[in-house]
């Protein structure tokens, strides 16, 4: 088993990004041996024996791309990367590529369409994919090209070209589009299926066929018909050069799709913006209209953005390697979420004994060698990412000379790093628009991987530089090159010319991609979340130190929407992500065709759950959002484990302080003398982390303060706000339940209390979709309506009295809603229910309400329960049988969570409950 020192290549990523003001040079940089920046350096050539991009056999590579995109900064590190990064050199095309809910892969004779919405288990079961499997191809009749070029992108978009001399082809394609929309010239459109289609409308130009179960509408020009033969299905265009094919929902949704089938999409782009401790992106798709004037269009959302918009959704839901997608009939959509807490260190505590700290603070400055022979990019940085973490670890008992001493050496590392010419150094691809440090690792240099991953813990160091010593960050001093990493891994400029938007963080699918050329049948992949979020708060603390909001904001965007991402597709918080068959309550990485139970280079259950940890920092708080996941996440590696941790043991009891802080006490005070700490760790960072928790309490995010360097955590009824000051005046930091915290300037302050009953000072926008949900498969409760009539089964009691006491419930939840409650108002519910011919059964149902999403119910409702008849059909079980029990009082509900839960309380038998249907509901009395 090789040592997790030899991670292997494709490990993570992410990305963050920064204002267009003051990051080094706008445009790529003339020829020359070293190009200055500030007091700092790159160069323009590789050091000698060294690798840029190549083939899997070692032959360079140049972006494949358009003539008319040549001039543009490639986006490597996306969810379509292959495209234009030719990793295999057999393979001129693609490799399959997963744009959600379709997935497609570029052949010669056009583009190959699928919609996977069957899991299949792999890998011993520890991989879910919901792999490509072709269902048609999209081309012009003989085509045959002999490679595929990127035409164009936007943020979530792509334009493939084909051109065999004769023909040519553009396709458009997208996350969360249902569409593809064509443009071809030389041939008719040409739809080749996987099998015989069978068809279900057709309307001359507009026709509706169905292919191995997915229902898809092909829409030629006006005037167009499509012809049917065998599997080919061609138009002639009619002089036009453009068609499109969605899939569809169901059979009745093609007139819905019909409306917008000619509304092409051109571009997509994010904007964002951070106010008051709230983050809000907008997502906009801009269209031109081939027939008529619609301009319109159809989105689906992923789950981490249909949890925080208020914008109106359809009934229509699409299958998803990331659970349910919810479709928008608009061309745009607004998410809005509470930011995720920042801060450059836990705050001073009475847990920690300052002798001890100080004791552990000298083993790593006194170390022979405080970096541990680290020389490329990924270990330089681990080493730097540990130094960093104890700054103000020192700084807070008073240690100046510990600080001082660690600030001296972190320094002179990235000042060595900082400077081109020497045995460290950064270099800069033209061809690739990317700056890449050598000595390189984990295919950082050949493949592009990894950049954000390796170069966020170098701009983490810098940002805690810059907080005691602001001169070493000017941009004439070293700031300058800590900004070119910026660019390099999270340029927020769309005009740059010498660096692509974003590299690295797809903004659609809320989270970072590791593999620079995206070359593997399961599409792109990330493996350490947490080491991709390191950057994003690295951009909140940089941005914040060197007073620049739009840097601090644009981090506060990507931590906070990566943060959810990471709860659902990573640790599936909501228990409604990963598939039943899959078996896990974890992720080590995530694909784009699922995610797999896995590391790349250990299948030690320690590491497998610790990837997604480290490091642990100031901004890793989100984490402390889901606790219950936190729970099950440690609970199954113990059972993997055959038993606590041993490796790894320093950061999983981190990670479990931000769920119970004081079990994770009890387990460093029992074994914190005799393991060795993970490379990134200290004994000193851990032992304060695990203390401080102790005393203060674990993160509470449902409290947010109005700067991003703000955080509040809760022990009991008490909570500890703090919050970090990095200007050069004193302020008030105000928190969303009321409290004020005044804040001296480059200082953090404390202050405790039970906080205030004030209303929130800016409160999310109500639901406008009201206040009925109903049941759908899947443990979903929802304010859409036209679902598809269903039923799930209720377990046997099993002979046993459970009443009062849920057994085996089906579980059904929604997360995220705000409403005011309404005076004297009462939960209310009208359930379906059915024991066929089955005697002496009864189904027991119970309401919870979480007022704040905290994960603590603050209201629990359960009634008598109904005994059914056995005589099959359904009968309604409602709330007029009675309250048996209840426990706390209602009130406001403010992202809170409302759960139903519906369970055998006696009998011996199964029972049926239905779904999907306005007659098996919960109403909630709030408005």
């Amino acid at each position: 088993m090789p040592s997790p020192r030899t991670r292997p290549a494709t490990v993570l990523l992410l990305a963050s990004a920064l204002a267009v003001v003051g990051l080094g040079p706008a445009a790529a940089p003339a020829a020359a041996a070293t190009i200055p920046v500030g007091a700092g350096s790159y160069s323009d050539t590789r050091p000698a024996g060294t690798s840029g991009p190549t083939t899997n056999t070692g032959t360079p590579v140049t972006p494949k791309v358009t003539a008319a995109a040549r001039n543009r900064p490639v986006p490597t590190n996306d969810w379509w990367s292959s495209l234009a990064f030719q990793r295999y050199g057999d393979n001129p095309y693609s490799t399959p590529m997963y744009g959600h809910p379709l997935t497609y892969q570029a052949t010669a004779g056009g583009l190959d369409v699928g919609y996977p919405t069957t899991p299949v288990i792999t890998g011993d079961g520890r991989q879910y994919e919901f792999a490509h499997k072709r269902d048609l191809t999209i081309g012009l009749t003989g085509l045959n090209s002999p490679d595929t070029k990127a035409d164009d992108w936007s943020d979530w978009t792509v334009t493939p070209y084909w051109s065999d001399g004769t023909r040519t082809l553009r396709t458009t394609i997208g996350h969360g589009s249902p569409f593809v929309y064509a443009k071809g010239s030389g041939g008719n459109a040409q739809i080749t299926t996987a099998g015989t289609p069978s068809v279900f409308a057709d309307q001359g130009n507009v026709l509706g066929i169905t292919v191995a179960g997915h229902h898809y509408a092909l829409f030629a020009p006006t005037g167009s018909d499509w012809n049917i033969s065998g599997s080919s299905v061609t138009a002639g265009l009619g002089g036009k050069d453009y068609f499109s094919v969605a899939v569809l929902p169901s059979t009745d949704a093609l007139a819905t799709f019909k409306k917008y089938a000619f509304s092409f999409v051109t571009d997509s782009k994010v904007t964002w913006s951070y106010s008051g401790g709230t983050v809000k992106a907008t997502y906009t798709l801009t269209t031109e209209a081939k027939e008529g004037s619609e301009r319109g269009t159809l989105q689906a959302l992923y789950r981490h953005q249909w949890l925080h918009t208020t914008d109106a959704l359809t009934s229509y839901t699409y299958v998803s390697p990331r659970g349910t997608m919810k479709v928008r009939e608009s061309a745009s959509f607004t998410t809005t979420q509470k930011s995720a807490a920042v801060l450059p260190a836990l705050p001073k505590s009475d847990g920690v004994d300052a002798a001890r700290l100080r004791g552990y603070l000298n083993d790593v400055v006194n170390a022979s060698d405080p970096f541990s022979g680290a020389v490329d990019t990924y270990w330089t940085g681990k080493a730097l990412g540990r130094l960093a973490q104890l700054v103000p670890v020192a700084d807070q008992i008073g240690e100046t000379g510990i600080r001082d001493r660690m600030l001296t050496l972190m320094k002179g590392r990235l000042q060595n790093w900082f400077t081109a010419g020497g045995a460290n150094e950064f270099s800069y691809d033209q061809a690739w628009k990317t700056l890449t440090g050598y000595p390189a690792s984990y295919g950082s240099d050949t493949e592009l991987n990894d950049h954000h991953f390796h170069y966020g813990y170098y701009v983490y160091a810098a940002a805690i530089i810059a907080q005691y010593d602001p001169s070493w960050a000017a941009d004439s001093a070293w700031g300058g090159m800590v900004k070119t990493l910026v660019r390099d891994t999270a340029n927020p400029s769309r005009t740059d010319s010498a660096f692509p938007f974003l590299r690295g963080f797809d903004v659609y699918a809320g989270h970072g991609w590791a593999s620079g050329h995206q070359g593997f049948a399961a599409g792109n992949n990330q493996e350490s979340s947490s080491e991709s979020t390191n950057l994003s708060a690295a951009l909140v603390l940089w941005g914040s130190a060197t007073g620049d909001p739009s840097l601090r904001d644009l981090g506060a965007f990507l931590l906070t929407t990566e943060s959810e991402s990471i709860a659902q597709y990573w640790f599936d918080a909501d228990e409604q992500v990963f598939p039943s068959s899959f078996g896990h309550d974890t992720a080590g990485m995530v694909w784009g065709s699922g995610a797999a139970y896995s590391t790349w280079w250990t299948a030690n259950p320690e590491e497998i759950h610790g990837i997604n940890v480290l490091p642990v920092t100031g901004g890793s708080l989100h984490l402390g959002g889901e606790k219950a996941a936190i729970r099950r996440n440690l609970a199954e590696m113990e059972r993997e484990n055959g038993g606590p941790a041993v490796e790894w043991r320093d950061l999983l009891w981190e990670f479990e302080s931000f769920a119970d802080p004081a079990s994770a006490k009890s387990k460093w005070d029992a074994g914190n003398g005799g393991y060795t700490p993970e490379e990134g760790e200290s004994k000193a960072h851990t032992y304060h982390w695990i203390n401080t928790l102790a005393s203060v309490g674990a993160p509470d995010a449902t409290v947010t303060g109005d700067i991003p360097t703000s955080a509040v955590f809760t022990k009991g009824t008490t909570r500890t706000y703090v919050a970090h000051n990095h200007g050069s005046t004193a302020r008030t930091v105000t928190f969303s339940d009321g409290k004020a915290l005044s804040v001296p300037a480059r200082s953090t302050a404390t202050s405790s209390g039970t906080g205030s009953t004030d209303p929130d000072p800016d409160p999310e926008p109500e639901p406008p979709t009201g206040n009925t949900f109903q049941l759908r498969a899947g443990g979903v409760l929802t304010t859409a309506t036209g679902g598809t009539a269903g039923s799930d089964t209720i377990p046997s009691a099993g002979g046993a009295n459970h009443d009062g006491t849920p057994y085996q419930p089906l579980v059904y939840e929604v997360r995220g809603v705000n409403g005011t409650l309404t005076s004297g108002g009462q939960t209310s519910f009208r359930l379906q229910v059915d024991a066929g011919t089955t005697v002496g059964l009864g189904q027991q149902a119970r309401v919870s309400y979480d007022f704040t999403g905290d994960g603590t119910f603050d209201r629990t409702e359960t009634y008598h329960y109904f005994a059914t008849d056995p005589v099959t059909g359904w009968e309604e079980y409602t709330q007029a049988r009675g309250l048996k029990s209840a426990t706390g009082s209602l009130s406001d509900l403010r992202g809170g969570t409302v759960r139903l839960e519906v369970w055998s309380a006696i009998g011996n038998g199964a029972s049926k409950l239905q779904t999907g249907t306005d007659t098996s509901v919960v109403v909630i009395p709030y408005s």
